[in-house]
């Protein structure tokens, strides 16, 4: 373990992967754009799958997109990287909270990584589309002896992480790891977040629930990524209102990731 902090430490005191990991809150600010930009299109009867996939698409087909998949690869990789360093250097005194944070950097690692490999896919030529894989890994899961109360426990963990945002967004603990500056500057950059937050929250938390429906269902059909959980608020009463909210909120996320690149604690 002292091998591994030492290794930490020594990543996080590169300033090359740490300006590598700032470029990342910046592609991760462009995704969250386009996503949110694809979301409101669909409320007002366009096309297009709001979701990662669906964004690195639209990267790839603009011009000079591959230069930019490959930036989003360096960016999101760093930000990996980074965040593995955090899980390793945490040192809260609470023994409780330091595994807990450690999880959270970890789980952010891997969320970071799998974009990241979605955009070196598109890169290389390859495709990519998250509600099918997610509607793969349901129906794998559910041929498996526990595969319903498995999808549950996914789900529930799943819609758990969006009610984490919600609540982070809430409370404005994301402020915690910021150098926020004063004035109007510092107001508008807390702002954004907790409106970015609550939407990713929204978004997150119903990709949940289409889990679980698809467990009580059978249906692996029925589960999804963002994509589908977007969609299926489009389908409720008011639906396309909602929608288009959410869609909103993920453009203000999506600018409040610009800001964090520029004030992240790193």
């Amino acid at each position: 373990m002292t091998t591994a902090k030492a290794a930490a430490d020594r990543a996080q005191d590169s300033t090359a992967l740490r300006a590598a990991a700032r470029a990342g809150y910046v592609v991760l600010g462009l995704l969250h754009l386009l996503i949110g930009i694809i979301a409101i299109g669909i409320a007002t009867g366009g096309g297009g799958s709001a979701d990662q996939s669906g964004a690195l698409q639209q990267v790839r087909d603009a011009p000079g997109g591959l230069a930019l998949l490959w930036a989003i690869v360096i960016g999101l990789a760093a930000l990996a990287v980074w965040q593995i360093a955090e899980a390793v250097v945490e040192r809260d005194a609470d023994t409780t909270k330091r595994w807990g944070h450690r999880a959270k950097f970890v789980g952010t690692a891997v969320a970071y990584a799998a974009i990241a490999f979605t955009a070196l896919t598109l890169a290389l030529g390859g495709r990519s589309d998250s509600s099918e894989s997610s509607q793969t890994l349901s129906a794998r899961i559910l041929v498996m002896p526990g595969g319903v109360a498995l999808l549950v426990v996914i789900g529930i963990g799943v819609a758990a992480i969006g009610v984490a945002f919600v609540i982070r967004g809430c409370t404005r603990a994301f402020e915690k790891h910021l150098s926020t500056p004063g004035g109007a500057a510092g107001h508008g950059i807390r702002v954004f977040g907790t409106v970015g937050y609550v939407a990713k929250g929204v978004a997150v938390g119903v990709t949940g629930v289409l889990f679980v429906v698809a467990a009580v269902k059978h249906d692996p059909n029925t589960a999804g990524g963002i994509d589908a959980a977007l969609r299926s608020l489009a389908s409720l009463p008011f639906g396309q209102v909602v929608l288009w909210l959410v869609g909103a909120g993920l453009i203000v996320y999506g600018l409040f990731c610009f800001a964090r690149a520029r004030y992240a604690r790193m």
